[in-house]
């Protein structure tokens, strides 16, 4: 809800509540006093299992209601009985693959700006707070400026004047109040992620708190003040340094993904480009989010112990009346076709690893189901093909894993990932794993891989409906990505259909020499 209607509503003065939470502003909606301050049951999902008859849909969909809102707001409420606790999701269909050029990394940046509060939440003076902003945006623009200009002297001394500011505007923050409110009212898991499609906000709050959830994610969303923002971009920054550019293995991720993808966003990374971070401004997020973070490019799962009825209308209530925003940018760069072997070697003092990346179709894609089984049968598990001839027999491999990604509206890769033991080279362990992927695509599968790789989906099915996150998280993805919550349900079902024929083909088609990136991390000594 926008800012002067959730003020409009405020009747009851917080001071009287909770002072230590709650003492910048003068009065609060009763509504969500009540669910805020008044004791709290929450019944974690780990310590009380939905019983079986609650999360075994008996391979029908389940009964989802579907709510637009005139703003183009989606809400799908899942409601399920048994543990006193809700579910919710927040995705925005915005990620890293809709960031031009010189802005990679807002999305990532964003995620984690809203947690630091709105125009009423995380404040004493919002006023004063922007008065000073300004001040330091400013400085920031001058900063560019001396970094461009190679005024290096010039550049530290007007970080320090930032610095001082920012200390000067802390004084008037009121410190993880979002994450207080919602840690008070018995929230737990909250957080958010970034991908190449989406930023995500998820929590779980108990039933009796669940139109709390909405008040506050409205006022986030229309009001959101961006404090302590060239900090927390520099702990941002800390953060890629530490996974990516000292991390051998997020080295050969991004290197991977980078030399797969010529074209295609996928192949620039969610965290940011340095070079792009260092210079991005809080006036440049802050246009950024007004741009595309709203409601309409917005999904709202909720599953668990709540009613329909009055999930429909707290959406309609609290976010019913902020404004829609512009629609993401259009991907429109498609990779062309791979005609050749692509190796990308990363020379580092560290363990070796090997990532083999195929390109793929996009998760709605006919063969997707197939490629998913053939992901199975390579490593999933101790029974696996890879697993059984790289780990347990020639004992060459500490790890093998296959994924596919980095996201699933566009064709992807499918990637095999392996941690060599030290006395195995990287040679040895790739000629195997070309070995048992020939030997796929001559034989196929045996019936008894199928069979068990069908049970082994099912059962990570099954575990997945267990949990009141993971079924808003599946829901929220579908309905954002592919424009229907059902498809990812429909997708588990056509696994059944899958045959040896259908395995064998898909392995011929694109686990082929000329369609694959290979990565290697090896030591500097190696010579090849």
């Amino acid at each position: 809800m926008p800012a002067k209607s959730l003020r409009r509503v405020l009747t009851v003065p917080w001071s009287k509540i909770n002072v230590r939470f709650f003492r910048h502003m003068g009065v609060v909606t009763s509504a969500i006093l009540s669910m805020a301050c008044a004791p709290s049951t929450p019944s974690p999902e780990s310590n009380n299992p939905i019983p079986p008859q609650i999360h075994s849909f008996d391979g029908l969909l389940p009964d989802v209601e579907k709510v637009v809102l005139e703003n183009g707001m989606r809400v799908l409420v899942l409601p399920r009985r048994g543990i006193p606790t809700v579910s919710f999701v927040m995705q925005y269909g915005i990620g890293g693959i809709h960031e031009r050029p010189g802005e990679t990394g807002v999305a990532h940046l964003l995620e984690h700006m809203l947690f630091k509060g709105s125009e009423t939440i995380g404040t004493t003076d919002v006023a004063a707070e922007r008065v000073l902003f300004d001040m330091i945006d400013e400085l920031h623009e001058d900063v560019v400026a001396a970094h461009e200009s190679g005024n290096l002297a010039e550049a530290e001394k007007l970080e320090d004047e930032i610095n001082r500011l920012e200390d000067q505007a802390r004084e008037f923050v009121v410190a993880n109040e979002f994450d207080r409110i919602l840690s008070q009212a018995g929230a737990r898991g909250l957080n958010a992620t970034t991908t190449s499609e989406s930023t995500i906000y998820f929590v779980e709050l108990p039933a009796n708190r669940a139109e709390l959830f909405f008040a506050l994610e409205a006022d986030r969303m229309a009001n959101p003040v961006f404090r302590e923002f060239y900090s927390e971009r520099d702990v941002v920054m800390e953060e890629r340094r530490m996974r990516v550019d000292a991390s051998p293995r997020g080295t050969l991720y991004e290197r991977h993904l980078s030399t797969a993808f010529k074209v295609h966003p996928y192949g620039q990374p969610v965290v940011g480009l340095m070079e792009d971070l260092r210079t991005l401004g809080r006036r440049d997020v802050e246009r950024y989010y007004r741009d595309y973070y709203g409601p309409n490019n917005a999904v709202l799962a909720v599953v668990g112990n709540v009613k329909a009825d009055d999930v429909a209308a707290w959406s309609r209530h609290y976010l019913g009346s902020i404004p829609k925003r512009l629609d993401p940018p259009t991907v429109e760069s498609l990779e062309p076709e791979q005609t050749a072997e692509r190796r990308v070697i990363i020379e580092w003092d560290a363990e070796p690893a090997l990532r083999i990346g195929w390109h793929v179709p996009e998760a709605t894609h006919n063969d997707a189901a197939a490629i998913a089984m053939l992901s199975v049968i390579l490593t999933g598990g101790r029974t696996s093909r890879l697993h059984r001839r790289l780990v347990t027999d020639e004992q060459i491999a500490a790890t093998v894993f296959s994924s596919t990604g980095p996201g699933n509206r566009f064709p992807q890769l499918f990637q095999v990932d392996v941690i060599p033991v030290h006395t195995a080279s990287i040679e040895t362990v790739e000629a195997a794993i070309y070995e048992e992927v020939k030997r796929i695509q001559d034989e196929g599968p045996s019936d008894e891989e199928l069979e068990r790789v069908r049970n082994q989906l099912e059962a990570g099915r099954v575990r997945r409906l267990q949990s009141n996150l993971g079924l808003a998280f599946q829901l929220a993805d579908s309905e954002s990505l592919f424009g229907d919550w059902a498809t990812t349900f429909k997708s588990a079902e056509l696994m059944k259909e899958v045959n040896r024929d259908a395995v064998k083909r898909v392995a011929r088609r694109y686990l082929n020499i000329e369609n694959r990136t290979v990565g290697i991390l090896q030591r500097p000594s190696v010579s090849r």
